[in-house]
This record gives structure tokens, sequence and C-alpha cells, in this order.
């Protein structure tokens, strides 16, 4: 545009387009037409929670299993990890030196007290032996000897033939010789206990280990190894850790003469391998641990404790009867503590807190805030609030479902609430 131009004034007949006012119009008549179907939207949606949702919260009734609360003697029993230990382990050694002659046994064999389980060459203590044997009949020879003396000796001094200094010092050779005699007959004792000790035996009854010796080689009372390790295996204990907290209760038991059995399980605790009975406590607590140690004893005929074997075990204390159950799966946990929901004659639920106990497989005991018969959720609780309106997908009348952990939000519950996950067994 030029100067001229700029500076030449717009006639009254240039003015800006305007639309007109049909198009106006029809524009608004439009934005009225989006904004009633929002409004139509809006209310129809809220129509249809209304007609068929949950009359609290818009929310459709939750699908939930549900099962009663029985009655049922509850076993309060203590689980823990053990530790197999054979009652005694013995390292044989020899007991004097010489060079293995024989080895009597095979690796993992059962052997018995007293049974022989190699030998040392014997023929150096035979020869001991026979020496031995050998002076004590020659010092008897001399003692036999001095004694006629000393009677004759005697008969001369009586005749006033002999000093009786010679008949002191006969006396006196005669007690040394018995003094020699006695030596023999203990040296006798000691080369026929030295040959006794070239057969190796087997101190204890159990199974042998892995030998560490070789035929050939020169054993002496000092070796570290020895030449095998013994292990009894019947009767076998197992060593487990027991809470502070529980010791009052199983002493009054074991001191009542219960005999408070114990199971002793494989590592998947699926399989009761030996069935056994408490023993012991140790004497003290584990200050930094807070458990005592304790040992049950079991019988194991058949081997199937093996020492230093993991094991699980169970020890039953006590026995509650006739105490309100339901299912694990139907406890949760809430800020308030654990509750359960009951549910109600209308399809709803409520929200009951309760107080549990001690639990046995998947059912676990309510000591209190709970009857027996009342129907409670025990899969489909995850987001359920007290009120809430279900849908009932089944009735299991004894065990639980698995139940998924509950992530909702309680409104009386407190804020968020899972699944009870404890399966500890003693209350």
């Amino acid at each position: 545009m030029s100067a001229d131009e700029a500076s030449t004034p717009v006639s009254p007949d240039h003015q800006p387009y305007a639309p007109p006012p049909r198009s106006r119009k029809r524009t608004l008549l439009i934005a009225l037409a989006i904004i009633a179907v929002f409004v139509l939207v809006a209310l129809g949606a809220r129509w249809i929670a209304k007609s068929g949702g949950d009359k609290r919260g818009g929310r459709p009734p939750a699908a939930v299993n549900i099962a009663p609360a029985t009655k049922a003697d509850m076993p309060v029993t203590v689980a823990a990890l053990g530790t197999v230990q054979p009652i005694v382990t013995a390292t044989v050694r020899t007991q004097l030196s010489g060079v293995l002659f024989k080895i009597l046994f095979q690796e993992g064999q059962m052997v018995r007290q007293g049974q022989v389980l190699a030998q040392i060459d014997p023929r150096p203590y035979k020869l001991a032996l026979d020496q031995a044997r050998a002076n004590l009949a020659r010092d008897e020879a001399q003692l036999v000897s001095a004694r006629l003396d000393l009677n004759r000796y005697q008969t001369l001094l009586k005749q006033d033939s002999i000093a009786s200094q010679q008949v002191d010092t006969q006396r006196a050779t005669v007690g040394q010789l018995v003094g020699t005699v006695a030596a023999d007959r203990a040296a006798i004792g000691t080369a026929m206990l030295n040959l006794d000790y070239t057969a190796i035996k087997a101190p204890i009854s159990g199974r042998v280990g892995i030998r560490q010796v070789d035929i050939g080689n020169y054993l002496t009372p000092s070796d570290t190894n020895g030449v095998v390790v013994i292990t009894q295996v019947d009767p076998i204990d197992v060593s487990f850790a027991v809470p502070q907290a529980q010791l009052a209760a199983i002493g009054q038991s074991a001191g009542a003469g219960q005999g408070l059995p114990v199971d002793a399980k494989d590592q998947s605790n699926a399989t009761r391998l030996a069935t056994g009975r408490f023993l012991t406590f140790d004497n003290q607590v584990d200050a930094t641990t807070g458990t005592v140690k304790a040992k049950a004893r079991f019988a194991n005929a058949g081997n199937v404790l093996f020492p230093g074997a993991f094991v699980n075990v169970s020890m039953l204390v006590q026995t509650l009867h006739d105490v309100v159950t339901v299912p694990v799966s139907a406890v949760r946990h809430g800020s308030q503590g654990d509750f359960v929901f009951v549910v109600k004659p209308d399809n709803t639920v409520k929200l009951t807190v309760v107080k549990t106990g001690p639990s046995s497989g998947d059912r676990i005991a309510v000591l209190s805030g709970l009857d027996a018969g009342a129907p409670v959720v025990i899969e489909g609780a995850d987001g359920l609030e007290d009120g809430a309106s279900i849908n009932k997908g089944g009735n299991r009348g004894g065990k639980g479902g698995r139940g998924g952990q509950a992530q909702g939000q309680g409104g009386e519950a407190g804020g968020r609430h899972h699944r009870r996950s404890d399966t500890g067994n003693a209350g």
C-alpha cells in the first residue's frame, strides 16, 4: 500500500463484513442441541445406575461366595523349623599305634555297639603279651625259692645257728619278689588290653559314614579324623526354637503329663515323616531372637529322619473345644483390626470386627464377635463396604476359596483392608 492510499479516508460504503442474523441463529441452535445431548446422556447414565446398581453408591451388587461360621475343635499348635540331630555322634579312633590291617565294615552300614570295624596289626602286641607272661613265670619261680630260703633261715634262727639280720634280709627279698610278681601280672593285663585294642570296635550302635583311612595307613590315637564317624539314628532328636511367650503354656502342658505330641513334616510341609514327643527346653532364652531351644525325640526305625536335615515341626499344645471357626479367606484386616463381612437377609453385608485365635489348615478360630451359623463372605470381598449389596455366587458350607487381596476402600473399615495372611497356629 502506498502512502497516498494509507492517507485516504475510508468511506462509509466500505464497512467490515458481518454475518447475517440467520447464520447467528443457526449457530446458537447447534450449540444448544449439543448441550442438550450431553445433558440427556448424563441423565440416562444416572437413571441406569439408579435402576440397576447399588442404592447407596450407584455400584452394581458384588458377586461373592459365602460360607457359614461353624463350631469345631481347633488344635493349638506351635510350628517351627527344626533340625534333625543324632543323640550321639562318635568319631571312632584307635587307642594305640599301629598299621591298619583290615577294614570290616561297609560305608553307610548299620552297626551294633561292640562290633569290630577295623583291625590293627596285632603281632607286636602278641609278642608283648608273651614277654609279660614270661617275666611273670620267672619272677614267680624266684619268689618260690626265696620263700623256701626264708623258711630255712627261720628254722636256723630258732636253733641260734645264724644271725637274725640274715633272716630279716631274706624276708625283705621275699617281699620284693611279691611286688615284682604283682607288677608282672599287671603287665600281662596291659598287654592283653592292648591286644584287644588292636580290634577297633563300634562304641555305639548306629550308621557309619565314609571311612577316613585305608588299609596300610599307620594309625595313632592323636589322629583327628579317626577311622570313621558313627551317628545314632534310632531314636533321634529334632531341635527347634519356641517363642518365649509360649513357654508357660508348653511348660504347663508338659508338666501335666500330657505328652505333647510333635509331628515332623518334610520341607513342603505336606507329608508327615514321624511322630514323637516333646523332650525338654534349653535353660535360657536367646536374647537376640526371643526364643528358647527345645528338643523332641522320635523313633526312627525306618530312618526317615536323616541327621542334619531340616524339617517342619508342629507341636500340639492344647485343643480348643467347640469354638466358632470360619475359612481363613473370610478374615480381613483393617485399621480397626480383624473383621469379616456378615451377610444379612436383605443381601447386604455388615462389617463385623472379630477376635481371631489359632488356625489349622484352611480354617481359623473366631474367639469373639461372631456367632455360629452366621454367613460370611469368603470370596469377592475386595472393595466391599459396610452395607454394600451383594449377589450370592455360591454357598460353600465348608472350605473357603482363595479370595484375592482386598484393595478397595472400606467406608467404615477405616481405610485400605486386605485378606488376613497369617497362618500362625498358636494364639
